[in-house]
């Protein structure tokens, strides 16, 4: 399929894409957004482990032109995303999941690909969700590591704030958002197409971004590391993990944990206009057991938690049954 594709590029393009990035990467940031190197990986990406959606094999009945296509639009500032799919899941939390046009997923992956770099090494290591060599299975590790040392393998009494921030998705505000961005990106073209982005949907009251975007899984870690920066540097909290919008503070102290709550909860409010959800935000001993990522943790063992097993199990039967489930979703799921 790519040899299909480059055949109708011209020489310059192809020189681009088996060159590789060096070559272009003296270009302004948002003319690398739009290359078509750039562009023809984010299609890659996009269309992984999802070959058999009718969508994309819509999208490929003429994949150089539709790329093109895109590329001019991006190019000329003419483009603008589809409406969103929006439909609920329950997993077993109710959600509204939000779906994009196969060709902005396209645009989303060719934005992230390039800015994220610029950001991500200003992330804290314990950062773990959407991350190149993080995820769920090192959050827990890291978790295991830290409970370890605060209770000194055991032998001492300690304590976990579990938190969550409150409707997380659906409260990021754009404003306060897109001046995040801009400390790092001055190319107005990006902001631009980054806002194209953002304010797609029903929600046009300047706050939420739609769950299932992958553009939308990366801004998170853009938003909260405002959060991380205050609990690591302004509360020095050493043992602190974030996956998402959940996430826990080991310490031997209640009270302590009690206190940084509330001064979290006020930054929260007051910085990034968000709040801790009261009901699933506590100060918990760890011998009882913490749920997090997937897993009850405990000193010396974990549990999956019993609905991921049922995730799982069903997400194999569908696969076996022939249904649009792919194997690499399988992996995903396993891989927790």
């Amino acid at each position: 399929m790519l040899m299909m594709i480059t055949s109708s590029i011209p020489m310059t393009m192809v020189e681009w894409l088996n060159y590789g990035w060096g070559y272009f990467q003296m270009n302004s940031l948002y003319e690398q957004i739009y290359n078509l190197s750039n562009l023809i990986l984010a299609w890659r990406k996009a269309r992984k482990g999802k070959t058999r959606k009718d969508y994309v094999k819509e999208f490929e009945k003429d994949t150089p032109g539709n790329l093109l296509k895109l590329q001019g639009e991006l190019k000329n500032q003419t483009y603008f995303p589809k409406p969103l799919v929006t439909f609920i899941f329950r997993d077993p939390k109710t959600r509204k999941i939000s779906k994009a046009d196969f060709r902005d997923r396209i645009v989303h992956h060719a934005i992230i690909k390039i800015i994220e770099p610029l950001f991500d090494k200003s992330f804290i290591y314990d950062s773990c969700a959407n991350r190149i060599g993080k995820g769920n299975l090192f959050a827990i590790k890291r978790f295991q590591e830290f409970l370890r040392k605060v209770t000194h393998s055991g032998s001492r009494i300690a304590f976990c704030l579990k938190a969550d921030i409150r409707h997380y998705f659906q409260e990021v505000n754009h404003s306060i958002l897109i001046e995040l961005i801009k400390r790092k990106i001055k190319d107005e073209k990006v902001i631009w197409l980054i806002k194209q982005i953002l304010e797609n949907g029903e929600n046009m009251t300047g706050r939420g971004m739609p769950l299932g975007n992958l553009t939308s899984q990366f801004f998170a870690n853009v938003y909260l590391n405002e959060l991380d920066y205050f609990i690591k540097q302004g509360l020095k909290a050493k043992y602190y993990i974030r996956y998402v919008d959940d996430f826990v503070i080991l310490h031997n102290s209640r009270e302590q944990l009690e206190e940084w709550k509330e001064k979290i909860d006020i930054f929260l409010r007051e910085k990034l206009r968000l709040e801790l959800h009261p009901e699933k935000s506590k100060v918990i001993p760890l011998s009882k057991g913490v749920d997090f990522v997937g897993f009850r943790c405990f000193y010396y063992f974990r549990l999956l938690r019993k609905r991921n097993i049922i995730k799982i199990l069903t997400k194999i039967k569908e696969y076996k049954e022939g249904k649009t489930v792919s194997l690499e979703e399988i992996k995903r799921k396993l891989a927790i």
